[in-house]
């Protein structure tokens, strides 16, 4: 990936979570982690992915989460966001058929009918984040762990309604951005502000559920 943007764009900037970051400062910015989801990624699970994204101005103007295994790619600009994969028929040289639709998130207006996704409780980065966050947990309907970057295109896609982390890199979260408000969503830290640069992340498909959230995350 980075071979492909020094020939196409060698005035662009590159971050990834390997082999650190080239012109940070440029006006274009593309964002790489290879694979999110390293511990899914190494027990054979697919709910691992490739990010890619671009910051312009330091602002995420594209992201895609690629999934090799289900060939699923989920794309956004902030306004608009879609998903390409496999259609159930092949195509007529006997690979796949490939199909695009865009995607929405779901209206959840009460905690208490919210499915709540993190990666893992005990990624978060302290007892205080994790206290916090089980103030959420306790009130949704449905909790689910595992999933890391698919959590947040299954938000995308209308499945799931809350995605709860902290600890991030930028890396981690930057790509996911424009897929997550192409599709309607609302994504900040915790405290409701930019998300870009990682940190403590919670991400909603409904503006409502994503202000219940906050507030509960804020409590001392």
């Amino acid at each position: 990936m980075r071979k492909l943007i020094r020939e196409q764009f060698p005035s662009h900037g590159v971050i990834g979570e390997e082999f650190g970051a080239e012109k940070a400062d440029a006006e274009f910015v593309w964002i790489l982690d290879p694979i999110d989801g390293t511990k899914s990624f190494i027990s054979g699970l697919p709910t691992w992915g490739t990010l890619i994204g671009l910051l312009h101005h330091q602002r995420p103007v594209f992201g895609m989460m690629a999934q090799p295994f289900t060939r699923e790619r989920y794309s956004g600009d902030g306004r608009a966001a879609k998903l390409r994969m496999p259609s159930a028929h092949g195509g007529e040289t006997g690979g796949p058929d490939w199909t695009t639709r865009a995607i929405r998130t779901r209206a959840c207006a009460d905690l208490s009918q919210a499915t709540l996704m993190t990666t893992s409780p005990k990624l978060l980065a302290s007892d205080a984040d994790r206290e916090a966050y089980s103030r959420v947990e306790r009130l949704a309907r449905l909790v689910r762990f595992g999933g890391d970057c698919y959590c947040y295109c299954a938000l995308a896609g209308g499945h799931v309604d809350l995605v709860i982390e902290s600890g991030l890199k930028a890396y981690d979260i930057a790509p996911l951005i424009p897929i997550v408000e192409g599709a309607g969503g609302v994504i900040t830290d915790w405290r409701g502000g930019d998300a870009s640069k990682g940190g403590a992340i919670v991400a909603a498909g409904d503006p409502r559920a994503h202000e219940a959230a906050l507030k509960l995350l804020a409590q001392a």
